[in-house]
């Protein structure tokens, strides 16, 4: 059995090479989502945000470790930048499936602004899950397919929030 999460964070390029390495992933995509356009392709999708769905093993790893790392490999702290892209495309934003995958993203958030680790606050928009349109196959495995593309999207150390303890 697998869950579903669907995020934005900047390129999807970058973020889909880097979460689909992390234990429990099972399978990534990305495309265009939380925005108007249906049918949205690269060349037309309107206030879509450039996102990845990721497919993952919840009895290998949790919604909550996936967004902790997602914090770590993007900047939630800019409003519609990532790196040198500027524009909603690349806003973060947390498109959620469920009350609970809401619930968890904003205790997350809420620990991320909290630690103090991060920049600023955060600025990652949280939303019910909308349609999500597949980007061209050329974005697909981008980086594995052009190892040497372009991408904004790296593991900050510093910005990893503290264990919880089990009872939490």
């Amino acid at each position: 059995m697998s869950e579903r999460a669907v995020l934005a964070g900047g390129c999807f390029w970058g973020m889909e090479d880097l979460i689909r390495r992390q234990k429990g992933v099972l399978k990534t995509r990305v495309g265009y989502t939380g925005g108007d356009v249906p049918n949205a392709t690269y060349r037309n999708h309107g206030t879509h945000a450039e996102g990845i769905e990721i497919l993952f093993d919840p009895t290998k790893t949790s919604y909550r470790e996936i967004l902790e790392f997602f914090f770590q490999i993007h900047d939630p702290t800019t409003v519609n930048r990532q790196g040198n892209d500027i524009g909603t495309s690349y806003r973060s934003a947390i498109y959620y499936v469920d009350e609970s995958q809401k619930a968890v993203a904003l205790d997350t958030i809420a620990d991320v602004d909290a630690s103090g680790l991060w920049p600023g606050k955060v600025v990652t928009e949280v939303e019910p899950v909308s349609d999500f349109w597949e980007a061209e196959d050329y974005h697909q495995d981008y980086l594995v397919k052009n190892p040497r593309g372009y991408t904004c999207h790296f593991p900050r150390a510093g910005w990893v929030l503290p264990k919880r303890d089990a009872a939490e």
